[in-house]
This record gives structure tokens, sequence and C-alpha cells, in this order.
């Protein structure tokens, strides 16, 4: 399967997540990191970095939601579907892991376009779930905070994403005021930070349609026209002249492939 073609399905253990944030601790120095006063958990930061690993066909987050109140309305707005799950008391955790894990095999054997699971969890309780799932040739990512994870979830999974990383990569490269007219800046801006997203994600050959995919899963409602493009191609040339990227143009298709960023936006 190409890369650009991944589905995932993404599964939240979001009480291991929310209380992990709170109590963090730096692992060199056991100190809590420094957070501005009333600082909440990222929501839109995890799922803007996974739809940079594909496309986000399944996303459930399990929680008794009436502890997480202030999160409810960014779950809603970001798609996420939250499974209530009451606390009974002392079982009440294992019964929303128990959920967590009978829900993602069942996707697992029943839904074969779904390549690649998330976990966001750094509880070492899901590390056999994990097993279970390359082992039915699934690729597995997992997410969760320094200080509260698992080795063992860590070391189980193809690749492992800490919370904290999410934030170095949200100051992208700043689209010149100076440089790019006020109405295509958002545009360009949308277009830099996919190419760092393809970068990171280790794409050595970024056609142009890589690009676009990338930018409309970032930004589904994106369209060049909407800036006065008549092509996506155009836009591209426009971003070179600009000064925001460097192409190249494929022998065989004839195709732009973005080299990657111009010096001025690494």
């Amino acid at each position: 399967m190409a890369d650009e073609a991944h589905s995932l399905a993404v599964f939240i253990d979001f009480e291991n997540l929310a209380l992990g944030f709170e109590r963090d601790r730096e692992p060199t120095t056991g100190r809590a990191p420094r957070r501005k006063a009333g600082e909440t958990l990222d929501v839109n930061a995890i799922l803007e970095r996974l739809v940079e690993k594909g496309k986000v066909i399944v996303k459930r987050a399990y929680a008794d939601w009436g502890r997480f109140e202030k999160y409810r309305e960014v779950m809603h707005d970001s798609g996420v579907q939250m499974m209530e799950i009451p606390e009974r008391g002392k079982t009440g955790k294992n019964h929303a892991d128990i959920q967590l894990c009978v829900d993602a095999m069942d996707l697992c054997y029943s839904k074969e376009h779904v390549d690649t699971f998330v976990i966001v969890s750094g509880d070492s309780d899901f590390t056999p779930l994990v097993a279970k799932l390359k082992e039915n040739g699934k690729s597995v990512i997992g997410l969760g905070m320094k200080g509260s994870t698992s080795d063992l979830l860590a070391s189980s999974c193809d690749e492992f994403v800490y919370y904290e990383d999410l934030a170095k990569h949200q100051a992208s490269p700043s689209v010149s005021a100076t440089v790019v007219p006020r109405a295509k800046r958002p545009a360009m801006k949308l277009l830099v930070d996919s190419v760092q997203a393809l970068q990171r994600e280790n794409k050595d050959v970024m056609y142009s349609s890589l690009v676009k995919d990338t930018m409309k899963r970032k930004q589904p409602d994106f369209s060049e026209s909407g800036f006065g493009y008549r092509t996506f191609q155009a836009m591209l040339e426009d971003a070179e002249r600009l000064g925001l990227v460097s192409l190249r143009v494929d022998q065989r298709s004839g195709t732009y492939v973005v080299v990657g960023l111009s010096d001025s936006e690494k």
C-alpha cells in the first residue's frame, strides 16, 4: 500500500492521557514541566499530527466524560466519538480499557482497509492489544506522555510519538508578510506546513499529488481556486517564485516534485 493511502483508526484512552498530562514530570529532573496557567491537553495537536500519516477513518475516545467536561466541546468539534464509560468504583478504568480493546479488535477483523491503528495511551495494559493487532498484519502507532508511558508499550509499537514532541513541530516556518500577499498567506502557510509534515514522515519524493492530498487531510475545505489559482501546479509555481519551496519536474510523469523548503523557510 502506498504511504499516502494509509487508513488510520485512532483509539484514545483519554483518562490515561489527561491525567498523565496533569501530573507529568520531566524524566531527567522529576519536576513538573512548565505550562501556562489553565493550560489543557491539546487534542487538536494530536489529531493534526496523525492526519499527516494518512486518512483518519475512526476517532474514538474512552472516558467517564462527566470528569472531563471541559474537553467535551473540543472533542465534538474535532469529530471524535466520545465513548461514555461511567466510573464504577475501582473497576471503572479497567472497564474503559477492556471496551477499547474489544472495539479495536472488532474493527481489526471487520474493516480490512484500515491498515494502521493508533493507541493513544501510555498504559502497559495495552501491550497485548498491540501484539494482537500486529499479528493480524496491522501497523500500530502509539502516542503518550514521556513521563507516564510504559517502556514496554512504547517498544511494542511500530512507532511511538511523545506528546511533548508535538509542540516542537507546531512552530512552523513563518510565511513572510513582506513577500507573500495577504490573501495568499493561508494557502502558502498550509503548503509549507504540509511539506514539513511529509519531511517528518521521511518522504524523499514529494509528488504534487501527495502534497495536495496532505494539505486536504489537514484542511479538508482547501481549494487552490479559492486563492486565485487555476490549478495546483500554478500554486506551486507561485510558491517557488516567492521563495517558499523548491521544485523539479519528474521526467516520466511530467508533474512537479517538491524537493523541499527553500533555505529561508527551513
